[in-house]
């Protein structure tokens, strides 16, 4: 950089001194003396012009410009010298790099080498151990076939009376063992099954009290039972032809009594009838209005009710209609016991006793959700078993499921662990104590009473009431009826039962006649 700034400081003082001519000139000796002589007249004296020495300024040129160059030569070597160093540096350092490479690559060479060494002297190994198992395979059936020849026995045949004198000196060590750990699983598997049973209740539990009601309406007064009945008994009849309800009103004078199959209707009813007792207006299109409002009330109860139901025990993908369809246990009471709350509970100890026995838990959830589903079905024919069967294959569910229905009375025998667990879960709710109630005494005369009208038949020989009162078994005298009288007879005493007894589900008439010989032989 100096080089050029040298170079243009010259040029620019040139250029400073080419512009601006100077006003120096030389003198001669005459004009000197002239000068020395005393001029005659003083006259005014002209400006004097310096004159620019150029011969001056080339030399100086000259020198600042070999001074320039010398100083661009100098700096050049410098720029030379350091290029050529760090070029030195670079192929110094290339150059270790190198060695260092041939370094690592010849111990990459000596460790393959001696790797292929050693896999020559394993294949040399395995060559030799390969002959050394053939000699000794050889020479174990050389000795296998001495042995043999020896014996008289084959391989096979010593093997097979080596193990037999083997158990039979065994056998009785064997036995005991076998009656030992026989007794410990026996004394174990009592005890576990009674503390799985008794986790299982613990954890089925609820704060569920037995409610023991009937569906009566209390009246304010007396006179409202004219209301009831209207003119020409036309308010009673129309509100138990829209509801499907019967109309009690001499059961007490403060008092009505509804009763009815469905218990959804039979809770229509009794709030319809206390909605019209406060409203006051009784008469047929109030009736119509009323039991439309309480119905639609009552679906959203009931869908509300069984989508609860459902969501506490942890399914949430049923179809609404059977969900609305599990609503109505809200209204079902079975010997006391709601629905709802005995099926919780079952549900619950279900559960329980399928974690614990490493049961599939979703089917035994299912099955003890829905075993008593049959007792809110709208139709009549059939036990709750048989109908809860037609509603389970109506929505398609398992088989599974709908052996659980089947079986959780032993109508059918068990399929498998699941329906069984179901049937021992709706024991243990139902059978426990306070869960629910009924006055022995009607229990004992409904069974007499049904004994009672199959006895009185001249061909019946004797009866039983069997199953709590669920079937009615009617043996009859052979020598005093025909086949025929069997299915008549069997229709008579259902007749009978339907009209002159009040009891929960159903009640199976089997009619039985057979005939008898007897020889003997001598």
């Amino acid at each position: 950089m100096s080089f050029f700034s040298n170079l243009s400081s010259l040029f620019d003082s040139q250029a400073k001194s080419g512009s601006k001519p100077s006003n120096l000139k030389i003198k001669s000796k005459q004009d000197q003396k002239t000068e020395a002589k005393p001029p005659k007249k003083q006259a005014q004296p002209k400006p004097i012009t310096p004159i620019i020495n150029t011969q001056v300024i080339v030399v100086e040129a000259k020198a600042k410009a070999r001074e320039i160059i010398v100083e661009a030569k100098d700096e050049a070597l410098a720029v030379r010298s350091e290029a050529e160093n760090n070029a030195r540096e670079l192929n110094i350092k290339l150059e270790r790099q190198q060695q260092s490479l041939d370094d690592k690559l010849s111990k990459i060479e000596d460790r393959l080498s001696s790797i292929d060494r050693k896999e020559e002297h394993l294949d040399l190994q395995k060559q030799q151990l390969e002959k050394s198992k053939q000699k000794l395979a050889d020479k174990e059936q050389n000795i296998l076939t001495k042995l043999e020849a020896v014996s008289g026995m084959t391989t096979q045949e010593a093997k097979k009376q080596l193990f037999d004198d083997l158990e039979k000196r065994l056998r009785k060590e064997m036995a005991q063992l076998i009656r030992q750990k026989e007794e410990e699983a026996t004394q174990q598997a009592d005890s576990r099954v009674q503390e799985i049973v008794v986790d299982a209740m613990k954890h089925g539990a609820t704060d569920y009290v037995a409610e023991y009601t009937i569906s009566t309406v209390e009246l304010p007064t007396e006179e409202v039972k004219g209301k009831i009945i209207g003119k020409s008994g036309r308010n009673i009849h129309a509100f138990e032809q829209r509801t499907g309800v019967d109309v009690d009103l001499d059961a007490d004078p403060k008092s009505v009594r509804l009763s009815c199959f469905d218990p959804v209707r039979r809770e229509i009813g009794r709030i319809s009838l206390e909605r019209l007792i406060r409203d006051g207006r009784i008469q047929p299109t109030r009736i119509e209005e009323i039991v439309e409002k309480v119905e639609k009330e009552i679906d959203k109860i009931t869908f509300e009710a069984g989508k609860e139901l459902c969501h506490e025990i942890g399914i949430y993908n049923l179809p609404n209609d059977l969900m609305k369809m599990i609503g109505k246990f809200k209204y079902r009471f079975s010997y006391g016991q709601n629905l709802i709350a005995h099926t919780l509970e079952e549900t619950r100890i279900g559960i329980k006793l399928a974690h614990e026995l490493g049961l599939d838990v979703n089917i035994v959830k299912l099955g003890c959700l829905l075993h008593d589903i049959g007792k809110v079905s709208d139709e009549v024919e059939g036990s709750h078993v048989e109908l809860g069967v037609k509603i389970a294959k109506k929505f398609n569910l398992p088989q599974e499921v709908v052996d659980c229905i089947a079986q959780h009375h032993e109508d059918e025998p068990f399929s498998g662990p699941e329906q069984m667990t179901v049937y021992v879960a709706d024991a243990i709710s139902g059978a426990r104590p306070g869960a629910r109630y009924e006055n022995y005494d009607e229990y004992v005369k409904r069974l007499e009473k049904l004994e009672e009208i199959a006895n009185k038949y001249e061909e019946v020989e004797n009866s039983y009431a069997i199953q709590a009162g669920r079937e009615i078994r009617v043996l009859l005298k052979p020598n005093q009826s025909k086949d025929d009288d069997v299915t008549v007879l069997a229709s008579k005493i259902r007749d009978e039962i339907k009209d002159n007894l009040t009891y929960p589900g159903t009640v199976t008439v089997t009619v039985i006649r057979e005939t008898r010989s007897q020889a003997v032989a001598k």
